[in-house]
């Protein structure tokens, strides 16, 4: 659901005209519904019923503070894969023992700050890291809580590029080499093995690849404790899909919540889900203004403010984002084909190719859906084009969370050779 819709023939935010926040803050704007987000993060609490479950937003889908500490309000913890990701969710309000800390691969100098803020667990990707968390924390006097990411070799995913679960994918370690770890983890100074944990990929819909890597996790389990050690945590990732097609069906939530009670309920261990696409996606909106529109070689274009710096995914996964037209199109309005494409030199620079649209002119705005999760969070300043503004709804009310950087703030702090 999203909380998206034409109110008196113009698109809103919830109860704000999209209009209006392009005329105040200009484009283009990522703009943020607190309710889409709200109404997420609720309804896949609700999937587990009342089974443990410590839900960590994943920061890296969107990291803007006001969208943590919308997640933070509710309960959520975070998971996060850089020093900078738990800054972050320490600003925004959530607790060091909701934070877990993943990611492939994580600096000493990562580690020691993750250990000395006594964050909630860090997931071990190999011996190597097992052997520096140790050292690092019994340097410090501490014990830190760790899980070990197990590799299943079961991909899942929309992409190939988004897929994480496979051998031959560099996240993780093998089952074998897991149990061994834990059992070494046991015997060191400085950490405690508490559980283990599993990320298979993202856009995931069909469960089935989830419920196989979810069974080797349990098994895993079962092997550990025969062999007299304790295991009280599993760590079941992230991954399920949010819905950008229009009419598209994403995860059934309930039928997850009953296969995860099927595979892990009895064990008797906490668990911990790790989503941020599915509860940031459809949040978030880009609001564009078209520049011009023009023919060549045949085909129609529509050239728009926003750019691949402003929302990547369409050039780096060929991904597909609903496009809609700020002030609605006549029922009875001509479809045409067209394609959308940026300002960047490049012709990656294309959101969208021979896209059936309503006409639109220059100067008209236009409306990227489902840009919440990884739109601004992979942006960039490629063409020394400022970042665009953030803002967040809620209800009637609107605010800018984050403002249109300046070309002062882009540049200013670079510094020329003296020579020079």
């Amino acid at each position: 659901m999203r909380f998206f819709d034409y109110l008196d023939g113009t698109l809103c935010a919830e109860a704000v005209p999209l209009a209006k926040i392009a005329a105040a803050v200009g484009t283009p704007v990522h703009v943020y519904s607190h309710a889409t987000l709200e109404h997420h993060f609720k309804v896949m609490k609700a999937a587990f019923g009342d089974l443990p479950v410590h839900i960590c937003y994943a920061v890296k889908a969107n990291s803007n503070r006001a969208v943590i500490a919308t997640m933070a309000a509710l309960g959520a913890g975070a998971d996060t894969v850089s020093e900078g990701e738990i800054r972050r969710a320490l600003h925004a309000g959530i607790a060091p023992q909701g934070i877990v800390f993943a990611g492939v691969g994580k600096t000493d100098q990562e580690l020691r700050f993750a250990i000395e803020t006594k964050v909630r667990q860090i997931n071990i990707e190999s011996m190597s890291e097992l052997e520096r968390i140790s050292t690092i924390a019994a340097e410090l006097g501490q014990v830190q809580d760790v899980c070990i990411r197990v590799n299943p070799d079961v991909g899942a995913g929309g992409h190939a590029k988004i897929t994480t679960g496979k051998a031959s994918n560099k996240f993780g370690v093998s089952q074998d080499l897991a149990e061994k770890l834990y059992g070494l983890a046991d015997q060191m100074p400085g950490v405690r093995p508490v559980g283990l944990s599993v990320h298979i990929g993202s856009q995931i819909i069909d469960l089935a690849p989830m419920e196989l890597a979810y069974q080797k996790l349990a098994d895993c389990v079962v092997r550990l404790r025969t062999r007299g050690l304790d295991v009280f945590r599993l760590d079941l990732g992230g991954g399920l899909a949010a819905t950008y097609d229009e009419n598209g069906i994403g995860p059934d939530l309930a039928a997850y919540g009953t296969m995860v009670r099927k595979l892990v309920g009895h064990l008797d261990v906490e668990l911990e889900i790790e989503p941020g696409r599915l509860i940031a996606a459809n949040a978030g909106v880009l609001v564009s203004r078209v520049i011009v529109t023009k023919e060549n070689g045949g085909k129609s274009f529509l050239v728009v403010d926003a750019a691949m710096n402003d929302l990547i995914r369409p050039a780096l996964y060929e991904a597909y984002h609903q496009l809609l037209p700020i002030q609605q199109a006549r029922p009875d309005a001509a479809l045409t084909p067209i394609d959308v494409v940026g300002p960047v030199c490049e012709t990656g620079d294309t959101f969208a190719e021979e896209r059936l649209m309503p006409p639109i002119q220059s100067g008209e705005l236009l409306a990227f859906m489902s840009t919440g999760a990884y739109g601004f969070a992979m942006a960039s300043t490629y063409n020394s084009r400022p970042l665009a503004a953030e803002v967040m709804v809620s209800g009637d009310r609107w605010q800018v969370v984050r403002p249109r950087q300046s070309y002062e703030d882009m540049f200013g702090t670079e510094i020329l050779p003296d020579w020079l």
